[in-house]
C-alpha cells in the first residue's frame, strides 16, 4: 500500500519556529510530528511514501531519507493552494488498487491495518461539538452521501480528520483534473472534499471509519495539548540521568545531558539537548537546545537555543538566545 502525505504548509501558526523548521518537524513526546505519522503507517504495513514538500522540504527529505527504509518519492507544491491541490501536484502517484492519504500536520491513532483491509473507499471521522471548523461528512445506510468543507450550518457532527483510503485512485486524479481545470476554489484554495464529492457523484461507493485519537499540532497550545496526551497514552520509557529527576509522563532522549535537574511531568527533551540545574514541564525542548538554571512551564525551545536564567514561559525559535536574571 502506497500513502500520500502533504507536507508543504509554512505553518505560520507555529512562528518562530516555523522561520527555520517545517511545521511536519516539530518535536512532541519524542518524535517529530513526520514520524509519528511514518511509524504508524510503517507499522500498518505501507511499503511506499510520496510525501509532497513545499516551505524547507531539504529539511524533511533529509530527515526522512536518514530514518526510513521505504522507498519514498518527494514532489513540490509550489504554490500552497489548498490540500486538494497538494494531492493533485501528486497525481501520477495515484494508482493501483489503493492508497492511502494522510495529511502530514496531524498525528491520529486508528486500526490502520483493518483500515487497510477495507474493499471500500473510506473516510476517518471523529464526532465534533463544533463542526463548523472542519470539513464534515453526511452519510445515508452506511455510505457517505454528501462532503462539504468548513459548512455554515452543519448537518452532522462528522468531522473529516484527514486520512482518507482510495479504491480507485484513478477517478480521483480525474476528479482532481477536473477540479483544478475548472477552478473550483472555495477561499482561494482547492478543496480535497470538493474532489471526494465529485468521486461521489460519480458513483464511488465510500464508507467512513472511526479515528480514536486525534491531535493537532497546529499551534504552540495545540502542540503542547498534543504533548501533554501523547506522553500519558504512548508511556514512553524514560531515560533518567544521574543526580536528576524525570516525572512521569515524560520523554528524555538517551543522547541529551541533563545535570541536577527535574524534568516533568509532561516534558520532552530531544536528543542532543543540554539541561543544566533547571526545572522543565509540560514543554517540549528541541534538539540541541541548551537550558542552564532556568524554571520553565508551557514552552517551547526550539533547536539550538539558549536560555540561561529564570523565565517562566517561554516560545523561543531555533537558534536564539535568551539571558534573563
Amino acid at each position: 500500500m502506497k500513502a500520500i502525505i502533504p507536507v508543504a504548509g509554512v505553518g505560520r501558526r507555529l512562528r518562530p519556529h516555523t522561520h527555520t523548521q517545517p511545521k511536519a518537524l516539530m518535536h512532541v513526546a519524542g518524535r517529530p510530528i513526520l514520524g509519528h505519522i511514518l511509524d504508524e503507517l510503517v507499522a500498518a504495513g505501507v511499503d511506499e511514501a510520496v510525501l509532497v514538500v513545499g516551505h524547507l522540504g531539504e529539511k524533511i527529505e533529509e530527515f526522512v531519507r536518514g530514518r526510513y527504509k521505504i522507498p519514498v518519492h518527494f514532489v513540490e507544491q509550489e504554490e500552497a493552494l489548498g490540500n486538494g491541490h497538494a494531492i493533485y501536484v501528486a497525481r501520477q502517484h495515484l494508482d493501483g488498487d489503493g492508497v492511502l492519504i494522510i495529511m502530514g500536520d496531524t498525528i491520529i491513532k486508528a486500526d490502520l491495518p483493518c483500515v487497510l483491509a477495507l474493499e471500500e473507499s473510506a473516510i476517518g471521522v471523529r464526532e465534533v461539538a463544533d463542526a463548523r471548523r472542519f470539513g464534515v461528512v453526511e452519510v445515508s445506510d452506511g455510505h457517505v452521501r454528501r462532503l462539504v468543507e468548513k459548512p455554515e450550518v452543519p448537518q452532522s457532527n462528522l468531522a473529516i480528520v484527514g486520512v482518507y483510503l482510495i479504491r480507485n485512485p484513478l477517478l480521483l486524479a480525474g476528479c482532481l483534473e477536473r477540479l483544478i481545470n475548472e477552478g473550483r476554489q472555495v477561499r482561494g484554495e482547492y478543496w480535497l472534499a470538493d474532489a471526494l464529492q465529485m468521486m461521489v457523484e460519480a458513483g464511488e461507493r465510500m464508507r467512513t471509519f472511526h479515528i480514536t485519537g486525534w491531535f493537532d499540532c497546529g499551534t504552540s497550545e495545540a502542540l503542547l495539548e498534543a504533548n501533554r496526551e501523547l506522553l500519558s497514552s504512548e508511556l514512553l520509557p524514560a531515560y533518567v540521568p544521574d543526580g536528576s529527576v524525570v516525572l512521569p509522563p515524560s520523554f528524555v532522549d538517551p543522547s541529551a545531558r541533563i545535570e541536577g535537574s527535574v524534568i516533568g511531568p509532561y516534558a520532552s527533551v530531544a536528543e542532543g539537548a543540554r539541561v543544566s540545574h533547571s526545572v522543565i514541564r509540560d514543554s517540549i525542548v528541541n534538539a540541541a537546545a541548551t537550558l542552564d538554571g532556568v524554571l520553565l512551564e508551557h514552552s517551547i525551545i526550539g533547536e539550538h537555543a539558549s536560555v540561561t536564567g529564570r523565565p517562566a514561559r517561554i516560545n523561543l525559535g531555533d537558534s536564539s538566545e535568551v539571558e534573563l536574571g
